[in-house]
């Protein structure tokens, strides 16, 4: 039994291959993870049920254990009818688990269309797709180098 909070195997399998640049992608419920993924990206399913996991439990575990140099939120095209609503609710937990986890890092959009091009990128090496019902919940992290 291993002592780091991040426990699945399969996971830790792909993040333990990954090098510096490599893309994790945690999506939420309504991400098209069977068809909006690199080439060659790994797609591990945390979608028991509604709600369960969120794409915050994935990413405080992913922290835990990984280094991170990027982390992208899905950024709302100005012509969607969310963006008149101002930043999705879930953002704001997103910098919390960062401030938490101590990595200085900050929370960078890119716009959907956009969004959707880095995923697809040969560098992207693991999607997890929660069953997170937030809106504009989809995180992508860039891996970092491990320096001790």
């Amino acid at each position: 039994m291993l002592k780091t909070s991040l426990t699945h195997p399969e996971i830790l399998r792909v993040l333990a291959r990954a090098g510096h640049h490599a893309r994790i992608l945690i999506a939420d419920g309504n991400y098209p993870a069977s068809s909006k993924r690199g080439p060659q990206a790994e797609l591990i399913c945390l979608n028991l049920a509604p709600g369960v996991v969120t794409v915050s439990q994935v990413l405080r575990a992913i922290l835990s254990v990984a280094p991170i140099d990027h982390v992208n939120t899905m950024g709302i095209p100005p012509d969607d009818p969310y963006a008149q609503q101002g930043e999705p609710p879930v953002w704001a937990d997103y910098r919390k688990i960062l401030a938490e986890a101590g990595t200085g890092l900050k929370l960078e959009p890119i716009l959907k269309w956009d969004f959707y091009q880095h995923v697809e990128s040969p560098d992207h090496v693991l999607t997890i797709q929660t069953a997170d019902q937030s809106l504009w919940a989809n995180v992508l992290l860039t891996m970092g180098c491990r320096t001790s």
